[in-house]
């Protein structure tokens, strides 16, 4: 019977052999002791993972003091994952409240509740956090941290840095970002004005299934917008987004444009469109 620290053991072993085989670390030559890296410790990386996921665990059912203490000692040391997450919680104001009884409140000017754990809604904060984990490269952080620069919450509003974040995590592939920046480049925010790349922007997040940027996209494709007008895909773009986005405002102009552009097109354009929408 495998025991959990034999368990462990193998796993340290596996990720150590892989890592041997996948980065390459043979024996430098002498005099390039600069090439040497250092040693990766497998057995920390895996504590840091069951540390996080004590975190989330805790963080789903509501315990925010726990989480807060998973996030908080990781993210102290330098953890990316744990500096997003506590960001996150910043930026939401996650703490957890009881109500007194009756017998036991406050005086009013104190309050009538007690504080079980996490932390008050502070942007500044958070955007602390953010960054921390947007400079080691983590996308979710550099596309909430440009978030943060575009509002202006916890950072003086800079739509030069929103858009200097969003390009970050957009080359990463994060579809929100991809969808911000090409916003940006559609409104002249941040950026020069400039349709083509608020199109190719915003193509990269609807092929990820963005639906603003499906709907976006067949505005541009229908005005000839930053690409050649086309009511084909002006068409299966406004399709694809009527069938993402849920009852209300978003999908009832997606279905008016789309069947505005319908009126305009042949039935073998319009079959032609809808085939293009489901591939």
């Amino acid at each position: 019977m495998t025991t959990p620290k034999a368990k462990l053991a193998g796993l340290v072993l596996i990720a150590a052999l892989c890592a041997g085989f996948t980065l390459g670390l043979t024996a430098p030559a002498w005099g390039d002791e600069d090439e040497l890296r250092p040693p990766i410790d497998f057995l920390k990386m895996i504590q840091d993972a069951e540390s996080i996921e004590r975190g989330v665990a805790a963080y789903k059912r509501g315990d925010y003091a726990t989480a807060l203490r998973e996030f908080r000692t990781l993210a102290e040391q330098g953890v990316a994952e744990a500096q997003f997450k506590l960001g996150g919680m910043y930026e939401k104001g996650q703490r957890r409240f009881r109500r007194l009884p009756e017998r036991r409140r406050l005086a009013p000017a104190s309050g009538r509740v007690r504080s079980l754990g996490g932390v008050p809604q502070d942007y500044a904060e958070a955007a602390r956090w953010y960054r921390k984990a947007a400079e080691q490269g983590d996308a979710r952080a550099q596309k909430d941290l440009g978030h943060m620069y575009f509002d202006g919450r916890g950072v003086p509003q800079d739509y030069a840095e929103a858009a200097r974040w969003y390009r970050k995590a957009a080359e990463q592939g994060d579809a929100r970002a991809q969808y911000s920046l090409g916003a940006m480049y559609n409104m002249g925010q941040g950026v020069l004005r400039d349709y083509a790349e608020a199109a190719r922007w915003y193509r990269k997040a609807a092929e990820q299934g963005d639906t603003n940027s499906q709907y976006n996209l067949g505005f541009m494709y229908r005005k000839g917008r930053g690409v050649p007008q086309d009511y084909v895909r002006a068409y299966a773009w406004y399709d694809l987004a009527a069938s993402s986005f849920p009852p209300g405002k978003g999908f009832d102009r997606a279905v008016k444009y789309r069947d505005l552009v319908a009126a305009k097109m042949t039935p073998a354009q319009i079959a032609e469109a809808q085939k293009l929408a489901r591939k």
